[in-house]
């Protein structure tokens, strides 16, 4: 049968399912790493969430320029807290 059949590897079926298993192997590693990505991105917006939730349970009182300090140096600790517990609920999910 020349060309034969399949419309790749000339014909060949093991050829063909060759080529069919290298595809699905390079979509498989397509979809892992956009859901990588978005879990990361998803991992990274919880952690924001988490911190201006708790920004906004904050009462600073005073001129703007100390309330901006007080708000400056709660970030400082809310953010690493929050990004540690996402780590830590990811880490878990992982596992599972």
């Amino acid at each position: 049968m020349e060309g034969g059949f399949f419309p790749f590897g000339g014909g060949d079926p093991e050829e063909l399912l060759g080529a069919l298993r290298e595809f699905a192997e390079r979509q498989a590693e397509s979809v892992q790493e956009a859901q990588r990505e978005q879990f990361a991105t998803l991992t990274l917006s919880t952690a924001v969430e988490l911190t201006a939730a708790a920004l906004r349970q904050l009462r600073v009182d005073g001129p703007s320029d100390a309330q901006a300090l007080a708000l400056r140096d709660a970030m400082r600790v809310l953010f690493p807290e929050a990004v540690a517990l996402v780590s830590a609920a990811r880490q878990g999910f992982m596992r599972s």
